[in-house]
């Protein structure tokens, strides 16, 4: 049947029904709303999620602030963490920053439900009222969080208003968290002279770049999971093309996407071949969103990316193996920013930043020496080959990330730490332990020691560290599956009446991992990934497994 769009037209009103039934698919699954249900945990997604739960736990108060291309899922990540607040959180949520700073102060108060004069209130009057407000919450235990969407269309003067709502404070603590959300021109807006003082108090960024191929194709496949998809609907050759027409970008991935399941429904097929997505992507992009303009748009994006203090990179293991790819992702987030602190004198491990960076410099040129340092610690043996095969042999898996502490720590394992030197020069340190709030990294068998709150030379957060699933090959349990591992996670998760199938991961179950991982600041997906595990495995403190303290 003729891809036609008179075709596509007479069929438009219904399409959502009529395709998801076609196909037995519960919703729609490729529908561009923000719903946090079908957000991707890719890499970049987890660690964009941390920076604002690393935001929002930072007891310093600030701004924190996300960028991205239109349609990278800023939106739905914006909506996913306000789902998993803590109870004693209370957010503002501004949608439409198109405002005078009047008019934004009084929205601010709208959402908090605060009350003022309808008739002749003034700043000054909001202020006072805001205020108010936030020291009785705080009086009560609660805090409360500014998240202003689509950021870069501030003016000047509410940017200002903006920053002199951080000045409202206790003794103790600032009383407002603000996140500000918006597309790559805030990064240039916040660079801008006269607004120096705004930017030196963002405590954390992130710049959210698009999807790589091979998280493309998961992100379409993830999408169809949530929606009970049977059956694989594209072809692998349709997959790669759907990336190629999109560029990554989310929200195009959903509109080709949607429109190729409908193109396929049409002609009776039952799975989107290269042709139907070709088809569709000629349909529903505008012509400068066609691939040759991608590339450059993507081009731009590469150099705001790394022009930006928040480069979001894609974690890989030592010597090419694929890191073990998590579900899930620490809700804590990077690193805390460099604070202008007078020399401290460390312990007798250390003698400060200068011998930090002379050993790392001269001692950790040697990657497989920090593996074998991190083999020790686990009490195994290092052998020839790559690093994470020869982990493998020995019933361990290689989880790797560029998280930096907020995503480390939690984790309490020793890690093997990547730096990058000006020029590119790479270099190798195992960090060994924490102890308060100094972490020890050794270079060549010799330690050096920094305090948590200073961001360690030359590190971008790349870190490599070494768990043992609880069975077998299995690092990734989802609801519906049937596993020996299960039987492992329900001793974890005692069922108040006994399980038909004690080996199938059940919705009841799931519910349980779902609490767990709120509860640890993990994206709640129901999902048992490298992270849920380690985290449930911590929590036995095994003894063949090397903390950090």
């Amino acid at each position: 049947m003729p891809f036609d769009s008179d075709y596509h037209s007479r069929i438009l009103p219904g399409r959502e029904t009529m395709y998801t039934r076609f196909f037995r698919l519960t919703d729609a699954p490729f529908s561009i709303a923000p719903n946090p249900r079908f957000l991707y945990p890719s890499a970049r997604h987890r660690e964009a999620l941390a920076h604002l739960i690393y935001g929002i736990k930072e007891e310093g108060g600030g701004f924190v602030a996300l960028t991205g291309e239109v349609g990278t899922g800023k939106t739905t990540l914006c909506r996913c963490l306000i789902e998993q607040l803590p109870e004693n959180v209370d957010v503002a949520l501004i949608l439409n920053p198109r405002l005078d700073a009047l008019e934004l102060l009084a929205a601010v108060c709208d959402e908090l439900h605060i009350g003022y004069p309808q008739a002749g209130a003034s700043l000054k009057l909001l202020v006072d009222s805001l205020n108010e407000y936030l020291l009785t919450a705080h009086a009560k235990g609660r805090r409360t969080v500014l998240v202003i969407d689509e950021a870069q269309n501030l003016s000047f003067d509410v940017l200002e208003q903006i920053r002199l709502l951080t000045n409202l404070e206790t003794s103790e603590r600032k009383l407002l968290q603000i996140i500000l959300i918006g597309q790559p021109e805030l990064t240039r807006l916040l660079e801008q002279k006269r607004l120096r003082q705004l930017a030196q108090r963002i405590t954390a960024r992130y710049h959210l770049t698009p999807l790589t191929r091979a998280e493309t194709i998961d992100y379409i496949q993830h999408r169809l999971s949530v929606s009970g998809c049977p059956a694989p609907l594209f072809t692998r050759p349709a997959l790669a093309a759907v990336h190629r027409l999109s560029g990554g970008i989310p929200r195009l991935i959903n509109i080709i996407c949607d429109r190729a399941l409908l193109g396929a429904y049409a002609q009776g097929k039952f799975q989107a071949d290269r042709t139907t997505v070709r088809r569709a992507a000629r349909e529903v992009l505008p012509r400068n969103l066609h691939p040759r303009f991608l590339r450059r748009l993507l081009l731009g994006v590469a150099v705001v990316a790394l022009s930006g203090a928040g480069i979001a990179l894609i974690g890989r293991t030592p010597g090419g193996n694929t890191a073990s790819s998590a579900q899930e992702a620490p809700a804590t987030t990077p690193t805390a920013p460099p604070r202008a602190a007078p020399e401290t004198v460390l312990p007798a491990a250390a003698t400060g930043r200068a011998r930090f960076e002379d050993l790392l410099k001269s001692k950790g040129r040697d990657e497989s020496a920090a593996f074998d340092r991190l083999f020790a610690l686990w009490r195994i043996e290092a052998g020839a080959g790559k690093p994470c095969a020869t982990a493998e042999r020995q019933g361990l898996r290689c989880l790797s990330e560029d998280s930096g502490w907020p995503g480390l720590r939690p984790l309490n394992h020793p890690a093997v730490l990547e730096f990058a030197l000006p020029g590119g020069e790479k270099r190798y340190g195992t960090l060994t332990g924490i102890a308060g709030d100094l972490a020890t990294v050794e270079f060549g068998g010799e330690p050096a020691t920094l305090p948590l709150t200073e961001n360690l030379p030359f590190w971008e957060g790349r870190f490599t560290l070494l768990w043992r699933p609880p069975a077998a090959n299995v690092t990734v349990l989802r609801p519906g599956e049937s596993s020996p591992a299960v039987k492992w996670l329900r001793q974890h998760f005692p069922a108040k009446k006994k399980p038909a199938d004690p080996q199938r991961f059940d919705e009841a179950l799931k519910a349980q991992v779902a609490a767990f991982q709120k509860q640890h600041g993990l994206i709640v997906d129901g999902t048992v990934g490298p992270h849920t595990f380690i985290r449930l495995l911590n929590e036995t403190k095994g003894a063949d497994a090397p903390h950090l303290e």
